[in-house]
């Protein structure tokens, strides 16, 4: 996969995170969350995938939001770091995001994630 390629599927799986259905699907987060997995919330507390699992499909549902200025880099063999800035459209809130993919077989999965509230550009 070229890095044009990589960037373009990490993208898509950055944003899939993002989407109601897959917020509410225990099977989708399983696929998409390594077991060891670790976000440090917005709130300063630190969520696990178990946590995460369970949380997640019960949040109310997410309105639209949109990814920008994504961009990725290679830190060791099959292990990548995305950052982008996130806009939530219904409440205007703006955040620096950054996530950690690990390639376990043929499948990538998040093995961290950290959102920073922020102001609009």
């Amino acid at each position: 996969m070229t890095e044009i390629e990589l960037k373009e599927h990490l993208y898509g799986l950055e944003e899939k995170l993002l989407q109601s259905d897959v917020r509410k699907s225990v099977v989708e987060l399983e696929e998409l969350l390594a077991h060891d997995f670790v976000e440090f919330g917005s709130s300063g507390r630190v969520f696990n995938k178990e946590i995460t699992i369970d949380s997640l499909p019960n949040e109310e549902t997410v309105g639209e939001m949109t990814i920008t200025d994504f961009e990725i880099k290679l830190l060791a063999p099959h292990v990548v770091l995305t950052t982008f800035r996130l806009l939530k459209r219904d409440s205007m809130q703006y955040s620096l995001r950054s996530s950690i993919w690990k390639l376990t077989g043929e499948q990538w999965q998040m093995i961290f994630h950290q959102g920073t509230p922020t102001k609009a550009l």
